[in-house]
């Protein structure tokens, strides 16, 4: 029975939020930076006159997905609205999901900040809240702010958290960034990634880490020949190389022939930062020969039984964007 103290949002308004693929760590920015890219996942959320939850899901892993009230997307409306003094009544969910899942590219990000945005815009306009609030809510969901910062406010974002509260920092960088992702065709649970690395690390690895995540922020923004530099990474991938072998070889691949490359977040996708548009396309064609396929073909078979989608993307610069109507 619904608590007559909490409200319950309008029936047959919709809002539709599309939100960024992220990349969080971007080398040595471990949970503190993170880039939106140009792929996006699409919700849509009708309030239903009658007390029933309709799903319509489409694209990535959506055979996986349960379609009732433990759904991501539902359970995240859920804790929204009641932080905003709301409850749940009829619900449609509408989700287009294009961002693979347990791949790297921030898919659990983009489902909780969609969510959230969503909810948020859903209530009546005095009770609504700030991109701030939103950021701490989805920073206290998913455990650090490294994904959904840029999945709110786009381009790189510089995430830092000071007791139970979240901050990020919006920072353009240069138009000569160009990303590339392959995605491999194997998942990688990031709890399993993170179970990987040590409770500690040496005190000359983590000053080298600092250094390099002050100088990618110089190559991001500055000075893009610095890339290569700037992403060597001491904290993380090394630890986590055996549950990715592949990924691990096509990075250190890349690297040696001259690419800033990395792992996406957890992996097991692999981004390469190129310096302009003519380093990206070499990226893109060095990938292919190594058994990749461009966005639009099937995937053939690369060395180890991996298989890599590789696409060309731009940083997204606006973050997610949410449009109400009654």
């Amino acid at each position: 029975m619904t608590s007559p103290l909490l409200k319950t949002p309008a029936a047959g308004a919709t809002a539709t939020v599309r939100v960024p693929g992220t990349s969080a760590n971007l080398g040595p920015g471990f949970d503190s930076l993170g880039l939106a890219v140009t792929l996006y996942d699409t919700l849509r959320i009708t309030i239903l006159a009658a007390p029933v939850l309709e799903f319509d899901l489409s694209g990535e892993g959506v055979e996986e997905l349960p379609r009732d009230a433990s759904h991501l997307v539902v359970k995240t409306m859920d804790l929204a609205w009641q932080r905003l003094g709301y409850t749940r009544g009829g619900l449609r969910v509408a989700a287009e999901n294009v961002l693979p899942h347990g791949r790297g590219l921030g898919s659990s990000a983009s489902a909780i900040v969609a969510a959230i945005m969503a909810a948020n815009a859903l209530v009546a306009p005095e009770d609504r809240k700030d991109r701030a609030w939103i950021l701490q809510l989805a920073s206290e969901l998913e455990g650090h702010p490294d994904n959904v910062a840029p999945a709110i406010f786009g381009a790189v974002a510089v995430s830092w958290q000071e007791g139970a509260g979240y901050s990020s920092a919006k920072v353009s960088p240069s138009v000569s960034v160009v990303p590339v992702v392959a995605i491999p065709d194997v998942e990688l649970k990031t709890e399993r990634a993170r179970g990987m690395l040590p409770a500690t690390v040496p005190h000359a690895d983590a000053a080298a880490n600092s250094g390099r995540a002050a100088l990618l922020m110089h190559a991001l923004t500055a000075d893009p020949s610095k890339l290569l530099a700037g992403t060597r990474d001491y904290l993380h991938q090394d630890y986590r190389a055996e549950a990715m072998p592949e990924s691990a070889a096509l990075v250190a691949r890349l690297r040696e022939e001259g690419h800033a490359a990395f792992i996406s977040g957890a992996g097991p996708t692999v981004m390469v930062l190129a310096n302009g548009g003519d380093e990206a396309d070499a990226i893109v064609r060095r990938i292919t020969e190594l058994g990749g396929t461009g966005p639009d073909s099937s995937p053939k078979a690369a060395g180890h039984g991996v298989s890599w989608r590789v696409l060309r993307l731009q940083v997204d610069l606006e973050g997610a964007k949410v449009e109400v109507h009654q």
